[in-house]
């Protein structure tokens, strides 16, 4: 009884780290009144203000050289615009320093509970705990042949990293060979859901260290294995939540992907790889990680509807102390996104003489 108590224990502390990543993440956003994609615009208005207030500064004769902060509301630009994703260097700088803040949010996600969300994290947590009480009889109501595990062992190679990397760096490089801006925002959201969820998994099959189905003492905590969560389902389920999101306009599309992440999850199972509890935790990790990435990076400009998406493009002539914006619509948008200045850069081209 003590070990089952410890056990479930841990997996409400494991899962409360990560079930509830994306809507922590949205509530970030919301409290610091920043809007996924009125990112151009913000800093449209960020620019555009900073001429007031370098002109009020140069009017002062006491402090002539006092410098004030951007008025930046998000310390990162979340979103990968179309020209970000077409010049690997930026494109990597900003990839690496996305997963690290991702990282960040994913796993303080715990010290932002409340009564709002406290009962889908009770709910998750005693699912998992009746999954893990439940896991010796699962996985003797399958047949367990020698067959079972061979088949199940090769399907669930779809599920492995060296597959889905590939895959997903191969949609990227389709994306750059036909100047398809989707098609490579996908490979770069594809590129950090997966490391997203590998970091993710890695660090709790440290913590928990259960042992698999085919090992000594399987499903014990702490004993040295490497069974919670699957990473496989947290890779699959973590796309297919990518891939629908991308395609939520495609029912056909949303079904083969949930349903592949499906098979591949119960394969695990299968090959006596994993637990169902197992299974079940990672999948829904992944799931909500996918969510997470596609909601916080994704970029309107690089779908279909952008032609009805308005773009707000600031104009500046400092020389004639002239300003203003232009309203952009469809490809002009589009292209004028692809070579969106930073706000510093921008910033500075607006220095008053």
């Amino acid at each position: 009884m003590q070990i089952v108590r410890w056990q479930v224990v841990m997996t409400i502390t494991i899962l409360a780290g990560t079930v509830m990543a994306s809507d922590v993440a949205a509530a970030s956003d919301i409290s610091n009144g920043v809007s996924q994609e009125a990112s151009p615009q913000e800093q449209s208005q960020a620019s555009s203000s900073s001429p007031q207030i370098q002109s009020q500064d140069s009017a002062s004769p006491e402090e002539p050289s006092q410098v004030h902060p951007s008025p930046i509301l998000d310390p990162r630009d979340r979103i990968f615009y179309p020209g970000d994703t077409e010049r690997i260097k930026p494109l990597a700088r900003k990839l690496f320093l996305n997963i690290v803040l991702d990282q960040k949010e994913i796993f303080t996600s715990p010290f932002h509970i409340n009564r709002q969300n406290a009962k889908w994290w009770l709910l998750s947590a005693a699912t998992t705990a009746g999954l893990i009480a439940a896991d010796r009889h699962i996985a003797n109501s399958f047949e367990n042949s020698h067959g079972q595990v061979r088949w199940g062992g090769r399907i669930s190679n779809i599920g492995a990293s060296y597959t889905l990397v590939p895959l997903v760096a191969g949609y990227y490089g389709f994306g750059v060979w036909k100047d398809h801006a989707k098609a490579r925002e996908i490979g770069v959201l594809g590129t950090e859901t997966l490391l997203d969820g590998l970091i993710v998994a890695g660090v709790l099959k440290e913590v928990t260290r259960r042992n698999r189905p085919d090992e000594k003492d399987p499903g014990k905590f702490w004993g040295g294995g490497t069974s919670f969560p699957s990473g496989h389902a947290i890779q699959m389920w973590s796309i297919a939540s990518l891939v629908a999101h991308e395609y939520e306009h495609k029912p056909i599309v949303q079904v083969a992907a949930y349903s592949l992440a499906g098979i591949v999850s119960a394969s695990r199972i299968a090959a006596q790889k994993h637990f169902a509890s197992d299974v079940v935790v990672g999948g829904t990790m992944g799931w909500f990680i996918g969510r997470y990435v596609y909601q916080t990076h994704m970029s309107h400009l690089a779908h279909k509807h952008s032609l009805l998406v308005p773009l707000i493009v600031p104009q500046a002539q400092p020389s004639q102390r002239a300003y203003g914006v232009t309203l952009m619509f469809g490809g002009a948008a589009l292209g004028a996104a692809s070579a969106w200045p930073s706000v510093n850069q921008f910033q500075r081209k607006l220095d008053l003489p």
